[in-house]
């Protein structure tokens, strides 16, 4: 039997009845572009023609059964590597993934919840609670029923709305048409859907938050890695990205994670000429930590962009808890997100859209996200200038976290952890950047930066040549 015969062998389903053949012989993988080759594959592998480990063929044979030339099909391989379906094994080919098409999301951490006892959390993420505002007493003076009656039991609670726009005004963003939805990474899912399909390519940030790479996984789309600097995405790296052709970018203009970079004017203007000639490209801005970001909003976003949305989180600025997101956009992605959201959830909880505007326009809420901004400044800047003073440089110009560029993760991260501090690794977040480690700093208190610089020091500087701080 041949190598492409035994891709054209009968198989039976689990009932032992026989399918209907082969996967090239019954044109279960078929196409003549990489596209519509990954996407013929990834067909059988959901409909079970292709189970966990089953190999696909050769690339040459493929190639030849679809007269279709090796790098037509290698690229196929690629796209189906990269959106984690398959796996290439060396001299066993290329076989189905073990738990297509996606891995379980979960909270990376080596340690069991009941050995974190003691430990001091900096990887979790959350703002400090006791910069927040205070929640029992807003919630006593909103009247649930009276603001439903006048939205309508479907419909944004209009206080909320006005609220929402007046904010983007102010920050130059067209506000003609937004939407409330259950949270910034909701919204990232919601706005990629109402326009793009499985296959195509998404250029997000690199490191990155690792739910945006679960949220592209879950879709079908392939992420393209765009490195970051401290203001943001790297010119040459996206000018290189779009030139092999993205439906759709995400960032994150301000307070990236993990990285903590933020976009200014020059980088602005230097993006801004790379995506002139893509103005149907979907621009997605995931402004999560907004006002106590630390630094002023700048957007991508030109009155040219045919497709794009700006999305405000509520977690960072009101609590954790508040899974709420007021996105703007242009009309036509602002109705099929709507649209869409009609057919599952149809609202956002009217008792947290009613808790989220009076909490956003109380007096005392601009002053106390100025203190809140205030506050992580100081202890991003003390874990930083902590660190330098030991020769490690590190990155965290606006945010919650520092970004800790280190030789090897593991060794540092069971370091710290041995000290009593719990950190991410950096491999969550990083697709081909380098290794490092992000620290929260959300709840840093005085003194600790240098306890945890000193730690990171020693494992860093071991076996190097003692240098003079």
């Amino acid at each position: 039997m041949s190598e492409l015969e035994q891709y054209q062998r009968p198989r039976t389903d689990a009932n032992g009845r026989r399918s209907s053949g082969g996967i090239t012989g019954s044109g279960h993988i078929t196409g003549s572009t990489s596209r519509e080759i990954a996407a013929s594959a990834e067909a059988a592998i959901r409909e079970g023609l292709l189970e966990s480990g089953d190999p696909l063929p050769t690339v040459r044979s493929l190639a030849s059964a679809l007269g279709a030339s090796p790098a037509t099909v290698n690229s196929a391989y690629r796209v189906l590597r990269e959106r984690g379906l398959v796996i290439a094994e060396g001299r066993r080919g290329t076989r189905v993934a073990p738990r297509p098409p996606l891995r379980t999301p979960m909270r990376p951490t080596a340690v069991p919840a009941a050995d974190q006892a003691g430990l001091r959390d900096l990887g979790i993420g959350l703002p400090d609670p006791g910069l927040l505002p205070p929640l029992p007493e807003t919630l006593a003076r909103v009247d649930v029923e009276q603001r439903m009656l006048i939205s309508g039991l479907e419909g944004p609670d209009p206080v909320l709305l006005e609220v929402a726009r007046s904010g983007f005004e102010t920050d130059g963003v067209a506000a003609e048409s937004i939407a409330v939805i259950s949270g910034a990474l909701d919204a990232v899912e919601r706005l990629l859907q109402a326009h793009l399909r499985p296959g195509d390519r998404v250029v997000i940030e690199d490191p990155a938050y690792p739910s945006i790479r679960d949220i592209l996984l879950a879709l079908g789309l392939v992420a393209v890695p765009v490195p970051v600097d401290e203001q943001g995405i790297v010119p040459r790296a996206l000018e290189a990205a779009l030139a092999e052709g993205a439906e759709a970018m995400v960032i994150v203009p301000r307070a990236q994670n993990p990285l903590g970079a933020a976009l200014d004017e020059d980088r602005i203007g230097s993006l801004r000429s790379l995506l002139d000639p893509f103005p149907r490209l979907l621009l997605i801005e995931d402004d999560h930590a907004g006002l106590v970001s630390g630094a002023p909003f700048s957007t991508l976003i030109t009155p040219d962009s045919e497709r794009w949305a700006v999305i405000r989180s509520m977690s960072k600025i009101l609590h954790p808890d508040m899974r709420l997101a007021v996105v703007a956009g242009d009309q036509t992605t602002i109705a099929r997100v709507e649209g869409r959201q009609a057919l599952g959830p149809r609202w956002v909880s009217h008792l947290l859209q009613a808790l989220a505007a009076e909490m956003l326009r109380d007096p005392g809420f601009q002053g106390l996200c100025t203190r809140a901004a205030e506050a992580y400044a100081h202890r991003r800047h003390g874990l930083l200038d902590a660190l330098a003073g030991h020769g490690i440089q590190a990155h965290g110009r606006t945010g919650m976290n520092v970004w800790v560029p280190v030789r090897e993760e593991a060794p540092v991260v069971r370091a710290l952890l041995d000290a009593g501090w719990l950190v991410l690794s950096g491999e969550h977040f990083r697709i081909r950047s380098a290794p490092g480690l992000r620290i929260t700093i959300a709840s840093l208190e005085d003194g600790e930066a240098e306890e945890i610089a000193r730690v990171i020091a020693a494992v860093e500087h071991a076996g190097r040549p003692r240098r003079a701080y």
